[in-house]
């Protein structure tokens, strides 16, 4: 996959950012154009938050939102388009997650403490 000069070449039928993990990110890391298209898609595919997708690319949240939010929408304005529905549907969700996550980590150590008292 990789060849003497750090270039890489992909021959898979899997999408793109399904093969970043296998490599080590280094895919991911090096060609720009192709992180943004490989980043909406994932998006797109899996209705992943910012948080979520940086994570399995292994890159920061700022590089993946100028990456959705810049670079694919001169690469790729159709995906932008998709991608930006997604990302501001999660945005106005987020307090509502943040809210359940808040509710779940005290009730866990409601549970616990009940757990250990007994």
């Amino acid at each position: 996959m990789v060849n003497s000069e750090n270039q890489i070449r992909i021959q898979s039928k899997k999408p793109a950012y399904k093969l970043a993990r296998l490599i080590g990110g280094l895919f991911v890391k090096g060609i720009v154009e192709k992180r943004a298209a490989m980043l909406g898609e994932y998006i797109i595919e899996s209705k992943a938050t910012v948080r979520k997708a940086a994570k399995k690319f292994g890159v920061s949240k700022s590089t993946v939102h100028k990456d959705v939010s810049q670079r694919l929408k001169v690469l790729n304005p159709a995906m932008y388009r998709e991608v930006r529905q997604i990302l501001d549907t999660n945005k106005s969700e987020r307090h509502i997650r943040g809210g359940m996550a808040t509710k779940n980590k005290y009730l866990k150590e409601r549970q616990d403490k009940a757990t250990k008292n007994r």
